[in-house]
């Protein structure tokens, strides 16, 4: 199980815990954390579930891969060293204390 921030764009936070085997888009989503969408449902089909990685995170989370770099170009502002699609990241313990912010709207 890991502990992870979601901000939203108006710098609201919301701290949960997240089982190990959901992704960080399952945590949003049953928790009721406004900002991220996923309507697709996870299947890396839209962006909707973007958001930007915290800097200390960047490194420490597994690499993105080519279909959802391709989702990305569609998503509102991306980042091209912090952007990542919550549907692509799956819950571990490493992931344990992740920070991540919605952008100001999902597209």
């Amino acid at each position: 199980m890991a502990k992870i921030t979601y901000i939203e764009h108006n710098g609201t936070q919301h701290v949960v815990e997240v089982s190990n085997g959901l992704t960080v888009m399952e945590g949003a989503r049953d928790n009721n954390i406004p900002g991220i969408d996923a309507d697709c449902g996870g299947a890396c089909a839209c962006s909707t579930c973007h958001v930007y990685v915290h800097p200390d995170w960047v490194s420490k989370i597994p690499p993105i891969e080519d279909m959802e770099q391709d989702m990305l170009d569609f998503a509102y502002e991306p980042d091209p060293q912090r952007s990542r699609l919550t549907c692509q990241l799956q819950v571990t313990d490493d992931l344990d204390g992740l920070v991540v912010q919605m952008p100001e709207k999902q597209i």
